[in-house]
């Protein structure tokens, strides 16, 4: 396992406090993961993190600092540029974004699309929200108890879902372009 971690599969979790070590700088959880899987020296591994930090648009002095210091933006895009530190072929990404904000979550998704055109690795994105998954992915799988129920082309999960779980997944989520009845009789009481 330990020739395939890191360096053909990483993983980006969703909490990223626990992801990251409280007590160590950055530079020290890049090296890390440089010198145990590469032999890198210190100061090689540091450049390997300055150049990742210059990716993801931190600059370079914050190396220094620790991850409570850091917005929780700013630490999933530090543990996504750990996670390419020895530029695997697949990054699985289990909700890299659930705790941020809207318009942080955009931005974190764009940065990851770019970094994968970059880097061209594949992704494993582990989502609830079928939505971001339709712009985002090429292929989606619906699990549900565990067990894989439709597995299709993004575009076709979307306009044409199969399995009723999945029907019923995007039933959940409002179409702007139709006017509920609930909606109207809120929009007359306001009018009132």
């Amino acid at each position: 396992m330990g020739v395939i971690r890191w360096k053909e599969i990483a993983m980006v979790f969703q909490s990223t406090m626990n992801s990251l070590n409280p007590v160590l700088p950055l530079k020290e959880q890049f090296a890390d993961v440089m010198r145990h899987h590469l032999g890198w020296s210190n100061d090689k591994a540091e450049e390997r993190a300055k150049a990742l930090l210059d990716l993801i648009n931190i600059p370079r002095e914050r190396l220094s600092d620790y991850p409570h210091q850091f917005s929780g933006g700013m630490r999933q895009r530090l543990v996504i540029a750990i996670a390419l530190s020895l530029n695997p072929k697949l990054i699985i990404m289990d909700e890299p974004t659930t705790a941020l904000d809207v318009v942080v979550q955009r931005e974190i998704l764009q940065q990851i699309y770019q970094l994968r055109e970059m880097f061209n690795f594949s992704m494993l994105f582990i989502t609830h929200d079928l939505a971001l998954m339709s712009q985002l992915c090429d292929r989606i799988a619906i699990m549900r108890h565990g067990k894989i129920v439709e597995v299709n082309e993004a575009r076709e999960i979307r306009n044409n879902p199969q399995h009723p779980y999945t029907q019923k997944l995007w039933s959940f989520f409002p179409n702007i372009h139709e006017t509920s009845s609930h909606s109207l009789s809120l929009t007359s009481e306001f009018n009132a």
